[in-house]
């Protein structure tokens, strides 16, 4: 990086965190540490009382979000969070009770900061069985002295050490590529969409084969950092084998600089940053290729992985006239279809819905994105058959499928008349293998009409039409404070995405789960990404380049 670059570590952290810090420094952080359970596996929760099942002081709840208050240790649910903040001036900052993550009550998200997590790490040292490769010496030292001073560099790297001992085991059980991201302060719509770029071959085969090169990567200007080479140090730590959370304030910082107006520490949508990261990488890499304006020729790893193409025929209903127009995208948006299915088709059956709720179906959105849509008499359009303006017909449907499909479900409806906003909580049957073939334009076109079309323009026929799902990311909770969660298939296999946390689930929690982004590769890229990482060390020796992935662009 170049000198003119300031160094930068972490992002600053919320306005309630920093009052806190100031006013009582790191003391409730140690304090806490008596609180602080931690499994073999390295995983830490708060038990304030050890045989006693934690509950909201307010409404004596116990299932769901529990916050413990760094100030006065009472627990709040995440209904009462809020409530107990306001009604208590200064109790702003708590700790999830189940993952032992900062929680601020007003911001209503996990907040990051280096402090709290040495602390916790701390704490995993201290709990290291004594026999582990015989460090017992080490441990009873670093205990007695082991006062505030958290900071300590040799304890902090004698901790790492001790930690990655502890979980090689763990190493073993997930595949490569599995790594937990830190929530940054109301960072888990960027968590969620890292994650699922982790796991598209295109991106992965194109950043860990060193296609950009971020040490010789000439780009960078004195003020603005450059975005892929930041992507491409996410990539290299979290297919490094290393386990432990990783931290990406460096890429934060980057998209920050890249993304001015969405700087900052509000929650965010998934889906629009998961634009906005394509956009900025088309930014840096599309320079350098010709293309033309929409981008249909571009040769930069964004749209050569995302990049389709929409077919949209307007139909005159007076002379039959048709006008076809054609659009490049990156994703596909899709409008939940409110027709009721029944639910026989669920796999997990202890996992479904109520039977009596409306069940939205991922084909049947399909169905209702390509269906002849009748324009409304303030949407005439120009027929140039008839010369004036008439009513008309809106068909859509897909001229070129990408390599990786990106379908998002809009769950978050504006109402322009009632100035209001909000969540569609509606369940969506998807299936993990989607044929495509029903909702390309070949398809459309003669099921439009008939017989009388032999042959189609560009014919698909060479075209992958077979897709697998490789994840999924979620959004639970209210418009204004919402969770994202990203669900990863590797080997068939699903893993949940938590921010820092990951863990292996049935397929069954997966779908029952509120999808916001799917993300489909096809086929052939899916098992044959699944070969390549398999073949992939687990932990590869620091300075060996990854080996590429076969078959990927």
């Amino acid at each position: 990086m170049s000198k003119q670059n300031p160094a930068y570590t972490n992002p600053k952290p919320c306005k309630h965190l920093a009052d806190y810090k100031l006013k009582h420094g790191l003391n409730g952080f140690k304090t806490l540490q008596n609180c602080l359970k931690t499994t073999p596996y390295g995983r830490t929760s708060v038990s304030k009382h050890k045989s006693e099942t934690p509950r909201c002081s307010l409404c004596f709840g116990y299932q769901g979000r529990l916050y413990f208050c760094l100030i006065c240790s009472s627990i709040a649910c995440s209904s009462h969070a809020n409530e107990h903040s306001q009604s208590h001036h200064g109790h702003e900052i708590a700790v999830d009770v189940e993952r032992a993550e900062l929680y601020c009550c007003v911001c209503r998200d996990q907040v990051y900061d280096p402090d709290f997590d040495r602390a916790v790490v701390s704490k995993h040292f201290m709990d290291m069985p004594s026999n582990v490769n015989g460090v017992e010496g080490v441990v009873e030292e670093s205990n007695k002295r082991r006062r505030l001073g958290l900071g300590l560099e040799l304890e902090w790297k004698r901790s790492k050490r001790l930690i990655s001992m502890a979980d090689r085991r763990a190493k073993s059980i997930f595949p490569l590529g599995l790594r937990g991201l830190n929530n940054l302060g109301n960072t888990c719509f960027m968590n969620s969409v890292l994650q699922a770029l982790f796991h598209a071959p295109p991106l992965r085969n194109y950043f860990l084969s060193d296609r950009h090169n971020r040490q010789s990567c000439r780009r960078r200007s004195s003020d603005r950092l450059c975005l892929p080479c930041d992507i491409d140090v996410i990539f290299s730590a979290v297919f490094s084998g290393d386990r432990t959370p990783y931290s990406p304030a460096r890429f934060l910082y980057s998209w920050w600089q890249h993304s001015e107006n969405l700087a900052s520490y509000e929650q965010q949508d998934a889906h629009e940053f998961f634009i906005s990261m394509l956009d900025q990488i088309h930014e840096k890499e599309g320079k350098s290729g010709n293309q033309d304006k929409d981008n249909r020729d571009c040769q930069c790893i964004a749209h050569k992985a995302f990049s389709g193409l929409l077919r949209s025929d307007v139909t005159c209903t007076t002379c039959g006239f048709t006008s076809t127009t054609y659009d490049p995208c990156v994703d596909i948006s899709l409008n939940l279809d409110m027709s009721f299915c029944p639910s026989t088709g669920m796999t997990n059956k202890t996992t479904k819905p109520n039977e009596n709720a409306i069940i939205s179906t991922l084909l049947g959105c399909l169905d209702l994105f390509t269906r002849p849509e009748k324009l409304g008499p303030d949407q005439k359009l120009y027929c140039q058959n008839c010369k004036e303006r008439r009513n008309s017909l809106k068909q859509m449907s897909i001229r070129r499928l990408p390599i990786v499909l990106c379908l998002h479900i809009k769950r978050f409806e504006h109402s322009t008349i009632r100035k209001m906003s909000r969540k569609i909580d509606q369940y969506l049957q998807f299936p993990f293998s989607l044929d495509m073939t029903p909702y390309l334009s070949s398809s459309i076109v003669r099921n439009r009409f008939g017989n009388r079309i032999f042959t189609f323009e560009g014919d698909e026929s060479e075209t992958c039409t077979e897709f697998e799902v490789f994840a999924v990311v979620t959004h639970s909770g209210m418009l204004e404070s919402g969770h994202y969660v990203t669900y990863v298939r590797v080997r068939n296999r699903w893993y949940k995405c938590d921010d820092a946390w990951i863990t292996e689930v049935d397929e069954g929690v997966v779908r029952a789960s509120q999808c916001y982004l799917m993300y489909y590769v096809q086929k052939g890229f899916y098992y044959k990404a699944s070969e390549d990482l398999s073949c992939l060390p687990m932990s590869p020796p620091g300075g060996e380049s990854y080996l590429p992935i076969a078959g990927c662009c």
